[in-house]
């Protein structure tokens, strides 16, 4: 029987001869509380000796493969992991939005799989106040030097936007995911994406209004409406290439239809702001009242005259 000394010097040896022939090679060290191989079969401690770079590595792959650790939905860290990205991230995404390129899917090309609540929100809050602002500037611009007319700041405009804006940015998008998510199971060929996912392109669309609003001040309304029909086609488009490609999978005509539906809604979204914040200013019409007396005494006398 060997001893343990025999053992530990032949392990060695077997070690050597592997790390000659591959140094990149791993080794297991063997060890047990008689310093030998158990009789009966016992229980073994079997280590696994990694260099710095594996370890490095597997610890890499471990934190990219896990998910996000969040709370509850009423902790801040449940919230916070939506508002994950970085300045970068952003800018590539509106990017995105604003050149939207045929067989390039949004949530595939930009996303990547790591949607945001900061842009979408902020893009909508921008968009309420230049559209509000906006349409308080054309009215004061197009009516100014008409004594007739006496500008009132519209206040109400800026909520009546708020509540549009972030309506459509939240329920259109909610109710698509629903669709698409019910004809999932209606049809199991339908895929999807998830409702953060959904809610973040709607958001990043609505990007283009926001320059759009801006331009709306020219009093030319043949130069608002190219701009409405130009946005909306940028703005549309994104939101037709990244949902053709889950509902084309659908019957025909209910892939048609969810297109089509997302596409007016689109558009009323555009033509409902240019109709409501840019319309003609309200004038006072001035009172004579004066004028009908005066006719009214004129006729009687002259009817009195030729009696």
């Amino acid at each position: 029987m060997a001893s343990p000394n025999d053992l530990q010097f032949q392990e060695f040896e077997e070690a050597a001869d592997l790390l000659s022939s591959d140094p990149g090679a791993t080794t297991l060290s063997v060890s047990s509380s008689n310093h030998g191989l158990p009789a009966g079969g016992g229980s073994e401690e079997v280590k696994l000796d990694l260099s710095d770079e594996e370890e490095a590595e597997q610890e890499s792959s471990e934190l990219l493969g896990g998910k996000k650790a969040s709370g509850g939905f009423w902790t801040f860290e449940y919230y916070q992991s939506f508002f994950n990205v970085d300045t970068l991230q952003v800018l590539d995404r509106v990017k995105g939005s604003v050149m939207p390129l045929p067989g390039r899917n949004f949530i595939k090309h930009h996303l990547r799989s790591n949607p945001d609540l900061y842009g979408p929100f902020w893009i909508c809050v921008t968009l309420v106040f230049t559209v509000a602002i906006s349409g308080n500037l054309s009215t004061f611009l197009k009516e100014m030097g008409d004594p007739e007319y006496h500008y009132t700041p519209q206040f109400h405009r800026v909520s009546v936007a708020a509540v549009v804006i972030f309506l459509y940015a939240w329920l259109v998008p909610a109710s698509l995911w629903g669709f698409l998510t019910w004809r999932q199971g209606v049809e199991r060929q339908v895929g999807g994406y998830s409702f953060l996912e959904t809610v973040c392109v709607y958001g990043y669309s609505l990007f283009i209004y926001i320059p759009t609003s801006i331009l709306w001040i020219i009093p030319y309304e043949w130069l608002r409406w190219t701009l409405i029909a130009v946005a909306m086609v940028i703005s549309g488009s994104v939101l037709v290439l990244t949902f053709w490609p889950v509902v084309r999978e659908d019957t025909k005509p209910m892939a048609v239809a969810t297109v089509a539906t997302i596409v007016v809604l689109h558009t009323l979204l555009a033509v409902g702001c240019k109709m409501y914040f840019f319309q003609t200013a309200s004038r006072l019409t001035p009172l004579h009242p004066t004028t009908a007396p005066v006719q009214i005494q004129l006729q009687n006398q002259t009817h009195a005259q030729t009696h």
